[in-house]
């Protein structure tokens, strides 16, 4: 069995009880360093045969799959493994292969960054959307043209920029361009290594994105929040009010009544 494990974005606490299992039992475990804390290997036995693939090719990665047919592997994702973990070529070598696998889900990134902020992401008549994107850059071909960030941008809903801190200019063009649902002043966030003992986060504006991604420097495990949710001061949800039912709570007597003989 070939487990492709989400590790959570960076506190060693925060991979799930299932991708912990699957590590105490691995045979084989294949990981990134580069993205994943090493204290995660401290749920693997001692006897795992381990291998960082910080240096692999994916062709290095599924010679250690073919070496052992029989083993217990866990491939270590940093985050959700769904979510640009590049795993759909690893599936489809399991399915020609006739490998068994599984997908352990695991905490993102985006989570963690919202949770840093103390922002929820989906607010009430501001945004019920949530848009995961990231700019071109290198990989531009793999991008379709009608995904782009200034296509998303138009909408004015939470968007979470991913792998693009390197290009700050660029991003912020984007954000702003000719009909976009953003203005200068739309609240934005840039957060580092989101759950990391050295997390950073830092509260902007979308006119003044650039020059803080600038400003902070980092390039890697940096996600960029964009969107009005993150003023939060939301209204009253609907979900909790008295006068809302739903299949597991009667609507209550308006407030004004409760007391008084009917």
């Amino acid at each position: 069995m070939i487990s492709f494990v989400g590790a959570g974005p960076g506190a060693a606490d925060l991979i799930t009880v299932r991708g912990r299992d699957r590590l105490a039992g691995a045979d084989v475990v294949v990981w990134a360093s580069s993205l994943v804390p090493e204290a995660l290997l401290d749920h693997a036995p001692a006897s795992a045969e381990i291998h960082d693939s910080a240096a692999m090719t994916l062709e290095d990665v599924l010679a250690v799959y073919t070496a052992h047919p029989d083993a217990r592997i866990v491939r270590l994702h940093s985050g959700d493994p769904v979510i640009y973990g590049a795993i759909q070529e690893q599936v489809d070598w399991c399915v020609a292969n006739e490998r068994n696998f599984e997908i352990v889900p695991g905490v993102s990134s985006l989570g963690a960054a919202a949770a840093a902020l103390g922002r929820e992401l989906t607010i009430p008549t501001v945004a019920q959307s949530v848009v995961l994107t990231r700019l071109g850059g290198r990989t531009a071909a793999s991008m379709p043209e009608r995904e782009s960030v200034a296509a998303f941008a138009a909408h004015g809903t939470t968007m979470a920029v991913f792998l693009s801190a390197a290009r700050p200019v660029e991003l912020q063009r984007e954000l702003l361009a000719d009909g976009s649902g953003y203005a200068a002043g739309t609240p934005a966030a840039v957060v580092v290594r989101a759950s990391w003992p050295d997390e950073q986060v830092v509260t902007t504006t979308v006119g003044r994105l650039a020059a803080d991604l600038d400003e902070i420097g980092a390039t890697r495990t940096v996600l960029v929040l964009v969107g009005p949710a993150l003023r939060g001061a939301a209204e009253r949800s609907h979900l909790y009010a008295p006068q809302f039912a739903h299949m597991f709570r009667r609507r209550s007597r308006p407030e004004s009544t409760v007391g008084r003989p009917a």
